[in-house]
């Protein structure tokens, strides 16, 4: 019994001291973002717990629209609608055309205020690196499939309902290029030059930002198009990613 408490003891201490050593690495490279408790900053580069706190936003209505503002991201508050029940938004963002910035395609789209401080996060860490260094330009545009949905998960009749249902959802079917060069989930996911490799660096890039990442590797039902939610699990660490 002794040894048992000795040994507990032991890997208390280790754990303190790792966690200083972390806290200490942290601030010494001047990257609060890679610690639990400093504030969410959406121009800072991603963290280790940028994706929790992006998660946490969900039912944090003014707390996001204020991280919006700080950011300087140009948008619109939607009313709270929808439908009954399990469906329905409270927190939809509709965003502004901006000079600079990647477009949503269609326009008219309102995901939920986390899904869009996400998304304004993977366009500027993730997705333009990623199409400079691949293509030496910029998206101009993302095209998707929607947001809001009064459905439950996978279009099933019964069971529980979809990120969509909630406006926490937006499912992502391509980019496009400053050139006009189209880059589709369903036509270059499988291929193997630059545009599936695009692809697939912004699909894990997004593995960072959102509580819940699915693309053609997970099933067929994602062959075209990648599924980006802000479930409020996420959170708590629990993500998912394929």
């Amino acid at each position: 019994m002794r040894r048992l408490h000795l040994t507990l003891r032991a890997l208390v201490i280790i754990a303190v001291i790792l966690g200083l050593l972390w806290v200490g690495y942290a601030l010494l490279r001047q990257r609060p973002q890679d610690l639990p408790w400093t504030r969410l900053d959406l121009s800072q580069p991603v963290g280790l717990f940028t994706g929790r706190k992006l998660a946490a936003l969900t039912g944090e209505r003014a707390q996001c629209l204020a991280l919006l503002d700080r950011a300087g991201i140009a948008y619109t508050a939607m009313k709270p609608g929808g439908g009954e029940g399990q469906c329905g938004y409270a927190d939809a963002v509709r965003l502004k055309a901006e000079k600079g910035m990647i477009a949503l395609s269609p326009a008219g789209v309102a995901p939920s205020c986390p899904v869009v401080a996400a998304l304004r996060v993977w366009e500027w860490q993730v997705v333009q690196p990623a199409a400079q260094r691949l293509f030496g330009q910029p998206v101009r545009s993302i095209t998707h499939f929607g947001s809001y949905s009064c459905r439950r998960m996978y279009g099933r009749s019964q069971g529980d309902f979809s990120e969509h249902a909630t406006a926490d959802a937006i499912d992502v079917a391509g980019f496009v290029l400053a050139d006009g060069h189209r880059i589709s989930v369903v036509g270059d996911w499988k291929g193997e030059g630059k545009d599936a490799a695009f692809l697939r660096e912004v699909r894990d890039g997004a593995c960072d930002l959102f509580s819940t990442v699915l693309s053609p590797d997970y099933n067929a039902a994602h062959r075209d198009h990648f599924h980006l939610d802000q479930a409020e699990r996420g959170a708590t660490g629990w993500r998912a990613c394929r």
